[in-house]
């Protein structure tokens, strides 16, 4: 019984001394475990923070364009000067000189209306001038008798400047019957043929004077600051679309219209050959210095709380710039920013860009990145 109780104590105590044993080693050993696990958790989390990869985009230099440096409208032309030629006087219509495209002088008679009645009137004066210019010499030549006196002979004087202005009224009258063309260019196509009677109101001829032609057309008033005279335009006929024609600006409106909102301007273009005619239709294209503004990719442009902006890159790391957008075009939209061309502006990847942080540029080598690693705790530091 005794032996029992001995074997049983004994092995307590084997027990007691290997739970102990296995207490101290495995406690010793998972402290140097913990240990080894922290440094390596520690020097993991510094590399992933130098190492990890940065964003990836894509970036697109920035360029210049320019805006309201051109202005194209559609025009009418009409010849520089036109005249609707009407007589004088009414009358019967007994002659026409000119035909349809005859090129006339300024004065040149083209039709004539009778003129008997005038032609006699002027016969009548000229004897009443002959007449009163006898009677004046033989008063002259008896004042020197004293047989006339001096008022006579003044009354014979007046008598005779009477009769030279009736001669000068009736010559008048009779070249009135006279139909002369006012200015020289080419007569259109008459309208009354000879032996019609007319009157002071009748057109008897067109006459277009077309060396150059005058073009109308109108601006939008953005313009109207921009418009002077003497501008350049480059004018196209509709009608002609391979050949251009020169000219310039010749005249401009003092207001805009308010309904329109447009500027009416006027300019002269050369006629060479006479190829033009009026009322022909014009694509008139005038240039102007024009707005310069940056331009961007158009899915570069972001928008926040406080409006539009982009990312611009230098040296790899990212700044925002708030723009404005002035116009949207297909391949590129204007923005008014401090932007200047060549800046590096992110085009795809804007998602994962964020100020001052670093990027990579798609198709360029990863920038180079300082890494730092917390302490490490050495062996037996913990436990």
């Amino acid at each position: 019984m005794r032996l029992s109780k001995q074997l049983i104590f004994a092995v307590l105590i084997l027990v007691l001394a290997g739970t102990g044993w296995l207490y101290f080693y495995s406690g010793s050993k998972a402290g140097i475990d913990r240990n080894s696990t922290a440094a390596t958790e520690t020097t993991t989390r510094g590399q992933r923070r130098g190492g990890q990869a940065l964003p990836l985009v894509v970036v697109r230099a920035a360029a210049e364009a320019k805006i309201n440096d051109k202005l194209s409208a559609i025009g009418t032309g009409k010849a520089k000067s036109s005249v609707a030629v009407t007589p004088f006087t009414a009358g019967r219509l007994t002659e026409i000189l000119v035909t349809s495209g005859t090129k006339v002088k300024g004065g040149d008679v083209i039709a004539r209306l009778d003129s008997e009645a005038e032609s006699i009137i002027v016969d009548k004066a000229r004897v009443a001038l002959r007449d009163a210019q006898t009677k004046l010499k033989r008063a002259e030549s008896l004042r020197s008798s004293n047989t006339v006196s001096a008022v006579q002979l003044s009354e014979a004087a007046l008598v005779v400047d009477n009769a030279a202005l009736n001669v000068r009224e009736a010559e008048l009258a009779l070249d009135r019957r006279a139909i002369k063309a006012p200015i020289g260019g080419i007569v259109g196509i008459l309208p009354i043929n000879a032996g019609n009677y007319v009157t002071i109101s009748t057109t008897v001829a067109m006459i277009d004077d077309r060396s150059d032609l005058l073009v109308d057309f109108w601006v939008p008033e953005r313009f109207a600051p921009a418009i002077s005279i003497d501008l350049p335009v480059t004018a196209t006929s509709i009608a002609r679309p391979g050949e251009t024609f020169k000219g310039a600006i010749s005249a401009i409106d003092n207001r805009v219209d308010p309904t329109s909102r447009t500027l009416h301007v006027q300019a002269k273009i050369t006629n060479p050959n006479d190829a033009l005619r009026e009322g022909m239709a014009f694509q008139m294209a005038v240039g102007f210095p024009g707005d310069t503004y940056p331009t961007v990719d158009p899915l570069a442009v972001q928008w926040g709380t406080e409006g539009a902006y982009v990312w611009r890159i230098d040296d790899n790391k990212a700044t925002r710039v708030p723009v404005r957008v002035v116009q949207r075009n297909t391949a590129y939209v204007l923005v008014d920013a401090d932007i200047k061309p060549g800046d590096q502006i992110v085009a795809e990847g804007v998602q994962s860009v964020r100020q001052d942080g670093l990027v990579q540029i798609q198709g360029q080598p990863a920038p180079e990145t300082n890494t730092s690693a917390e302490p490490t705790a050495s062996v037996g530091e913990r436990g």
